[in-house]
């Protein structure tokens, strides 16, 4: 149980502490308030509720609006958790629109709103968040907004050309104001070389067990995903029988060490 709010600098001294931490998704009161009562300080309301929730074969169609409407639903079941809430697809093409989109996010109870993408324009965008009083986490590596670039969800950063530009977008988004930074598919040494290279804690999905933490969608944590399994999934419930033992068992796992194993990892 958090017996008091979760703060981005209480994640900062848990990074100079080297204590790892979790984070889960979270679309709905309930589950947000068993995931707060078994310990969980860090949750997201991620665009993947158009897949996970709404039957999607993507993370696309998902609207500001459909992010706001659950952010405040998690937001009454978790009060203390740091609540982190995507911006959509095309929500932060601009600087203005991102403004007005986070303010819409941030006045449905998030405390960070998260960014995919690198480049020139997402750093201005940041800055200026950041400048405006917005936290942010930004996201880089397999970022699900750009799949139809991607041509499926593939991991990034195998070869060193690859691998630099990551590590050098990790550096401008800190630089930018960033105060978090999620690294989704990418080799477990690139997870590793960017979490030591950035004073910012780095959240780890697919990215290695070297990350500060780990980020799982809460159907792939509970097994009751459809289709097959990317490699970094694990199924916390097979063997406890039990959602509340389940989500200790992730938290304890990522804490101590053991998730992710070799086996989920690229």
């Amino acid at each position: 149980m958090l017996t008091k709010p979760i703060t981005t600098s209480v994640l900062r001294q848990w990074k100079l502490a080297k204590e790892k931490f979790s984070c889960i998704t979270a679309y709905d009161a309930s589950f947000s308030r068993l995931f707060e009562e078994q310990g969980m300080p860090v949750m997201l309301v991620g665009d993947s509720l158009g897949m996970a929730a709404q039957g999607h074969t993507s993370t696309l169609p998902v609207s500001v609006s459909d992010v706001a409407y659950h952010t405040r639903s998690v937001r009454r079941g978790a009060p203390n958790c740091l609540l982190m809430a995507d911006m959509p697809f095309m929500s932060y093409s601009n600087a203005d629109d991102a403004c007005k989109n986070a303010a819409s996010l941030m006045r449905s109870g998030a405390n960070v709103v998260k960014l995919e993408g690198s480049g020139s324009w997402i750093y201005d965008t940041i800055r200026k968040l950041a400048e405006r009083s917005v936290p942010v986490c930004g996201h880089i590596g397999m970022t699900p907004q750009a799949v139809n670039i991607y041509g499926g969800f593939k991991i990034q950063g195998r070869n060193e050309t690859a691998a630099n530009q990551i590590l050098e977008s990790a550096k401008q988004i800190e630089k930018a104001g960033a105060q978090i930074l999620v690294l989704e598919c990418i080799p477990e040494t690139l997870g590793q070389q960017i979490t030591e290279s950035v004073s910012i804690p780095t959240i780890g999905i697919g990215a290695g067990k070297h990350t500060d933490s780990q980020i799982l969608v809460m159907h792939d944590a509970l097994g009751i995903s459809s289709g097959k399994a990317p490699r970094f999934v694990k199924n916390f419930l097979s063997g406890t029988g039990d959602i509340r033992a389940a989500v200790r068992l992730y938290i304890q796992e990522v804490k101590e060490g053991l998730y992710p194993a070799k086996e989920h990892t690229y």
